[in-house]
């Protein structure tokens, strides 16, 4: 009888709970909603000592960093942001250059009364956390830069030509009009051309953030955080005759950008450790999570030289 309901289910195509969810965040994990600049972030706090800021991209939200938050909590502060118009944080109408959201990161640790930490940062994460690196660098112990480009660092000119990043142009009136009410379909494209392979994500992390995307504002939002590029690529490049001295890790994809993460980094950064996770295409804590986790704990475990 039982095999017989769930062939019958399956048969008839009614949802059920697909064998991967997206990872919840241990219980004692808080959250916190903390203005800054015109924004609200919606922030996850928990664990104890050293902080690490782990800061998501596009595609995702917070969420996704929650298994390496739990591993990390055990003997670290951890603080998971939201970044500005995405997740649960507001939709404020600009502020999506990454300068200015490295200055949103500071104010949150800030007003968690955290001074020192290390940045951890995947997609657009990437982005932010190299702005705030190079703009606080006292108060960065560590960088951690995952499947990324980093705008106006060579060999930025090269990159930003590969037709696939086609969608950092991407937005206005007419785009989300377009997209509205298929952000699914939108969001699928990222999820199945940056993978190593379309099945790579499940089903139910693309409904979660699927819903998420599709709040008000949500893409208008997400469009942003790309069309605003152009500027980071000035600030950026405004920044690089001061290279950062911090221990850098560039963690690349096989299937994705592999040991170009560390060629970006080794253009900017004097102390850069490179690890490629096989196998893994863009989304890697979704695609080997365990590999992932272990570089980024590795790294962070290794003595950090103090000034």
């Amino acid at each position: 009888m039982l095999r017989f309901l769930i062939g019958a289910i399956l048969a008839l195509g009614i949802a059920v709970p697909a064998a991967a969810q997206v990872h919840p965040f241990p219980s004692s994990f808080r959250t916190e909603n903390i203005a800054s600049g015109g924004a609200t972030l919606h922030v996850r706090v928990g664990g104890e000592g050293p902080a690490v800021v782990l800061l998501h991209g596009m595609g995702d939200t917070g969420d996704m960093w929650a298994p390496l938050a739990e591993a990390l909590a055990r003997d670290h502060t951890v603080v998971v942001p939201d970044l500005r118009g995405m997740g649960l944080s507001s939709h404020p109408e600009g502020g999506y250059d990454k300068k200015t959201q490295a200055g949103d990161v500071r104010e949150v640790l800030s007003k968690l009364g955290i001074d020192r930490s290390m940045v951890v940062g995947h997609d657009i994460g990437t982005m932010v956390a190299f702005a705030y690196a190079a703009r606080y660098p006292q108060l960065t112990d560590k960088l951690v830069v995952m499947d990324a480009p980093v705008p106006g660092i060579p060999p930025w000119d090269q990159i930003v030509r590969n037709p696939l990043l086609w969608h950092f142009d991407f937005g206005g009136a007419d785009a989300e009009r377009l997209v509205a009410g298929r952000e699914r379909i939108y969001l699928d494209r990222f999820w199945n051309e940056f993978a190593a392979g379309p099945g790579k994500i499940d089903e139910a992390t693309r409904q979660h953030y699927a819903a998420l995307y599709a709040r008000p504002g949500g893409m208008r939002s997400a469009f942003a955080q790309f069309r605003a590029i152009r500027q980071d690529e000035k600030d950026n490049q405004a920044v690089l005759t001061h290279r950062l001295a911090m221990p850098v890790l560039a963690v690349g994809g096989e299937k994705s950008f592999g040991s170009n993460e560390a060629v970006v980094m080794r253009n900017a950064a004097d102390n850069v450790t490179e690890v490629v996770i096989p196998g893994a295409g863009h989304w890697l804590m979704e695609e080997a999570p365990e590999a992932t986790i272990a570089a980024v704990r590795t790294f962070i475990d290794q003595p950090a030289p103090r000034p």
